[in-house]
């Protein structure tokens, strides 16, 4: 009976392969198909733990018990209790509109990110009955014989058995873009872990065939897949959005507990007054705000597929646009993560293409073909043109170092390339002279120089051969003449220090968290146009408090040798500070980070654990892509901001002067059903808010839900349409002496025509005709003001209750909604201002 893969993953690197075959119940021969699927099923499949996603029950009903679903669901049942049947009818269709349409938009975004990912699913050859054969990463398991090739990416946790000049890529796992070489046999000590593939590292160079110790979420990096199983915590827009839920919530219980009381102590009927509490509360509630958020993310969500963003969250869209920090990694996001030859140098420091020459005919004759051959090669890649080879010592990583036997134009010439300290000790003497120790020392202090510059070096040596060619072993890479280096970039990408700038332009910085040697970091830092006067290695963060990381992180932009936990950390410093913190990483080391950052972001590619941890998966990974999806997500949040804006202005000034005037009027001042059908019309007219446009100013800056800027614009826009409110009582009390029935119907009219044209007003900062609607909130809006003007005048006016008021009624609603209209323009501005300057 095989074990459990959590009691093999403890450092299986360290067993020999008979006896790990012996805790995995298997051999070194494989399994057949049939042990496969038995172990398939006893272990699982070979994949991450998949977030936990709520079915679409679950989801209803945690819609169901926001604030602002409870407060229309308890009105429903008054409403249908106490026998207003068309009342419920009205509140239980906004309900369901509400979240109906707020459950599909969200099940679009799900499903749409489960495509990507099967989009990118992997394949992996493994040893089924008797042969190899391609199956599915996800059916990987423990004890298969995997075989590996260059450029594969490994899919489980493995010893290897058998391996040719065979190195990995774990900068998925590391940070570090160097390959490893890998190989068969024990450790070299407890830190060893040559011998061992891990799940998410790239097949660079050559083959290796291992056994499976471990897969899924039992893999070394499997606790940070397992971590994304737990629940996502409510992002900064979802905990500002169930606040804002709350404050209205508790101001309508308020309101409506006063009306209701006051005009049971005056004598007014109770069921009448129960009614109308009912409707009042319905018509304070903004119902469609979660339909004109889903709505409004949803379609920043697809502007944002086109700009090569898939979004998996929603919310994420906003919290985007809020970000005041975006954290990234360095390999493959700021740099291209492709090695290239930066210089090569003689000897003596000097600027000599040589070396590059010399290191390119090796390369390209009897190199392992990685990274830093093939960037030897095309950065001379005609150099091996009349070269042949006549033997080979692969590169061996216990030694840092290989050669390659030539002939050609300056004979049999032995090339030795390697680690500049391992290459130096077997050099005798150099084109200028002797090579002694303190030559030796010069020319490693040349590769710390070089290193602080941000470039790895290989240092070159060659010597003539004499006598029949061979291959070559270790006693001939003696006496050797250094001939230089070659240095090597992992060079910025060309769009990063522009994109660097364009999201400090909008108020985002950016700062490096990177598992790489600081003093590269701090290069890197330097040519992106970053602050690299310091650098806080993992050594350091290590040492400090998290309140004296709060500080620190403060002041610095680049932080090197960081380990996954160090990066979770300095993104929650960062969130103590009072930031919004994002962070772009694409490797199993970030998935920490990913998980707590407000917004994460990975990029197509990435590895699976990063993919889960994301909120947004980027299709190209460049900083660019990022600044446009924070101008998409600040241009969704401006257009949620105007509905909310919208009904904290006028709709919560006509629901209080309809309060008012409840208590004051010896009639209700309007029915309970028009009180719902106002409100019905009123978020109908506002169903074009996600389509609408918006100025460059509301994208310039992060965009941060401010519940006392709302409560002040409120405090200002909402009593200015009270004010209107009164006037219009006073005029049809006292100079028309209006009947209740044509009170009723002009104050319809006058309050439908008010909320609903206010909305080209407040909809923008500027002057409502310098910045014009799109045509659709225009549509929504218009048609909902005509079916308000007209609907009072036709059959179906009378069943509400509605009566034709005289002509001049008309008129003097129409002068006052001039005046109003023109009041609200002038004292936006300073509602604005006011809450800024606050």
């Amino acid at each position: 009976m095989p074990e459990s893969p959590t009691c093999v993953a403890s450092k299986f690197w360290h067993l020999a392969p008979p006896e790990l075959c012996t805790r995995l119940g298997c051999s070194l021969q494989g399994l057949t198909a049939a042990e496969a699927a038995q172990r398939l099923d006893r272990f699982g499949p070979n994949s991450d733990a998949p977030p936990r996603v709520e079915g679409a029950a679950r989801a209803i009903l945690r819609r169901l018990l926001e604030p602002l679903s409870l407060i229309l669901l308890v009105a429903g049942i008054i409403s249908m209790l106490t026998g207003d049947e068309i009342g419920g009818l009205i509140i239980v269709l906004i309900l369901v509109l509400s979240i109906g349409l707020d459950t599909i938009q969200e099940g679009h975004a799900v499903r749409a990110a489960e495509i990507l990912r099967r989009s990118v699913a992997l394949k992996a050859e493994v040893r089924r009955d008797g042969i190899f054969r391609e199956i599915d990463v996800d059916h990987v398991v423990p004890g298969d014989l995997l075989r590996v090739r260059a450029g594969d990416i490994i899919p489980a946790d493995a010893l290897i058995l058998e391996s040719t000049a065979f190195t990995a890529g774990e900068a998925a796992l590391t940070g570090e873009p160097y390959p490893v070489q890998k190989r068969a046999g024990p450790c070299a000590d407890a830190d060893d872990t040559s011998n061992a593939l891990f799940r998410g590292a790239v097949a660079q160079t050559g083959e290796a065939i291992a056994l499976v110790a471990d897969t899924g979420r039992d893999t070394v990096f499997g606790a940070a897949a397992s971590a994304l199983a737990e629940m996502q915590a409510p992002s900064p827009f979802e905990r500002d959005l169930r606040e804002f839920g709350f404050v209205v919530a508790r101001a309508t219980l308020a309101l409506v507990l006063v009306v209701l009381t006051v005009r049971v102590v005056f004598g007014r009927p109770v069921m009448d007054s129960l009614l109308f509490a009912v409707a009042l509360a319905v018509g304070l509630t903004p119902e469609l705000l979660p339909m004109i958020t889903t709505v409004t993310l949803s379609r920043g969500a697809l502007r944002m597929a086109g700009r090569k963003v898939i979004v998996k969250r929603l919310a994420a869209i906003h919290d985007l646009g809020a970000m005041t920090v975006l954290c990234t990694d360095k390999t493959g996001t700021l740099t291209s993560a492709q090695i290239t030859l930066a210089r090569s140098l003689d000897a003596d420091g000097k600027d000599d293409v040589r070396a590059a020459r010399l290191g390119a005919i090796a390369a390209e004759l009897g190199g392992d073909r990685g990274s830093l051959d093939a960037a030897l090669v095309a950065g001379q890649p005609n150099a091996a043109q009349g070269w042949s080879l006549a033997g080979r010592q692969a590169f061996d990583f216990s030694r840092r170092l290989g050669s390659a036997l030539a002939t050609g134009p300056e004979g049999a010439l032995l090339i030795v390339k390697g680690a500049p300290e391992a290459v130096l000790e077997l050099c005798t003497t150099q084109r200028s002279g002797v090579m002694d120790d303190d030559a030796r020392t010069a020319a490693m202090a040349r590769v710390h120089q070089l290193a602080a510059e941000g470039l790895r070096c290989v240092a070159i040596a060659s010597r003539p051969w004499s006598g029949a060619t061979r291959e070559v072993e270790t006693e001939d890479e003696t006496g050797l003449i250094f001939e230089g280096f070659c240095a090597f970039a992992d060079p910025p990408k060309p769009t990063a220090a522009a994109a660097i700038t364009r999201l400090a332009e909008s108020g985002v910085s950016l700062k490096i968290l990177s598992g790489d040697d600081p003093v590269v970091v701090k290069r890197l830092a330097g040519l992106v146009g970053l602050n690299a006067e310091r650098v806080l290695s993992g050594a350091d963060i290590a040492e400090l408090s998290d309140e004296a990381l709060a500080v620190q992180v403060r002041s610095t932009d680049a932080f090197g040798r960081l380990a996954p936990d160090q990066k979770s950390r300095i993104v929650k410093a960062l969130q103590a500070g009072g930031e919004v913190v994002g962070f772009l990483g694409d490797g199993i080391n970030d998935a920490p980070a990913l998980k707590v950052a407000d917004v994460g972001l990975s990029v197509d590619g990435a590895t699976g654990v990063a993919q889960a941890a994301a909120d947004m998966i980027l299709l190209a990974s460049d900083l660019e892509v990022v600044a446009d999806g924070v101008a998409e997500g600040r241009r969704t949040f401006a257009n949620i901001l105007k509905y909310v804006r919208m009904g904290a202005s006028s709709n919560f000034g006509n629901m209080l002067s309809m309060a008012a005037a409840s208590i004051a009027l010896p009639f209700l001042p309007m029915l309970p059903t028009q009180i719902l059908l106002n409100n019905l019309l009123y978020d109908l007219s506002e169903l074009g808010i996600p389509f609408d446009r918006v100025s460059a100013q509301a994208t310039a800056q992060p965009q941060v839900w401010s519940m006392s800027r709302l409560v002040r614009f409120a405090a200002i826009m909402g009593p200015l349409s009270s004010v209107f409110d009164v006037l219009t009582f006073v005029a049809l009390l006292f100079l028309f002496k209006a009947t209740p029935e044509e009170f009723r119907t002009a104050w319809f009219v006058e309050s439908m025509a008010t909320q609903i044209l206010v909305i080209f007003i407040i909809r923008t900062n500027g002057r409502p005709w310098r910045n014009r609607p799109d045509p659709a909130l225009a549509a929504s809006s218009l048609i909902a003001l005509l079916v308000a003007m007209v609907l009072p005048f036709t059959p179906l006016g009378t069943w509400f209750g509605f009566v034709t008021p005289p002509p001049v009624v008309m008129a003097a609603i129409a002068l006052l909604v001039v005046l109003y209209l023109a009041c609200a323009e002038l004292l936006k501005s300073f509602a604005i201002r006011s809450a800024r300057k606050r």
